[in-house]
């Protein structure tokens, strides 16, 4: 009897494919809610074993202390608030229709008082590109792609830290084999033609080859939804 493929594996789900979330030493979130400003120190810069950001430990005056993702420029001493009303600048939280067009911002929430859910990776950035009559603000993703969101949702003013970190080769397999352990990613990542016959429906065969068509349909039986599934078509485009 053949082995479960690494697709089925991975869609059954179980441990050795979930993110290891008792890594996470807190889980980010913008403190308080968006009615009231609140404020807070900075008391130092920490790394995250299972995040590619480092992230700021905080004391509010209350006595309350807390995670932060860290900006960029952010350091221990820093005063930073969160909540309407708050000046617009680094580190500082505060509702996106007060945050001027043409501000970078990051850790965006998708609707109030979720926390911040977009722009969370290491050196990446969003930009507000304006907005509407009825509240809404338009921001430039990372991806290129304009999004709109809820006036009163939460971002953070700045860069998330951490930028240029993939940009540093691993050098060896032992370096990568720790970076991706933390966030349990697929790899090291193989062609299904390299394959024995049991592990993969294109493995096996006297050389590498696929051995059977590689386009499937919608239909097909998890342990043969490989290659292109529901192509349209396939192919070298040709003009």
């Amino acid at each position: 009897m053949a082995h479960r493929i690494i697709a089925q594996n991975r869609g059954k789900g179980g441990p050795s494919y979930r993110a290891p979330s008792h890594r996470y030493k807190a889980e980010l979130r913008h403190l308080g809610k968006n009615d009231a400003l609140i404020f807070g120190n900075v008391v130092d810069i920490e790394h995250d074993p299972a995040r590619h950001a480092p992230i700021a430990f905080t004391q509010l005056e209350s006595g309350e202390k807390a995670y932060i993702l860290a900006t960029e420029g952010l350091g221990v001493g820093d005063t930073i608030s969160w909540g309407p009303g708050g000046v617009v600048k680094n580190g500082n939280t505060l509702p996106l229709r007060e945050i001027p067009v043409g501000a970078y911002v990051c850790n965006i929430e998708a609707r109030p008082n979720d926390g911040g859910k977009f722009v969370r990776s290491s050196g990446v950035q969003a930009l507000v590109i304006g907005k509407a009559d009825d509240g809404r603000v338009g921001v430039r993703m990372p991806s290129g792609k304009n999004k709109w969101f809820n006036g009163v949702c939460m971002a953070t003013v700045g860069i998330v830290a951490g930028g240029g970190r993939g940009e540093k080769p691993f050098a060896k397999a032992g370096k990568k084999h720790f970076h991706v352990r933390s966030s349990s990613e697929r790899w090291p990542r193989v062609k299904g033609v390299c394959m024995n016959v049991i592990d993969h429906p294109f493995g096996g065969g006297g050389h590498q080859h696929c051995g059977r068509p590689k386009t499937v349909s919608h239909g097909t039986s998890p342990g043969r939804k490989v290659g292109h599934i529901a192509a349209r078509r396939t192919g070298k485009w040709k003009k």
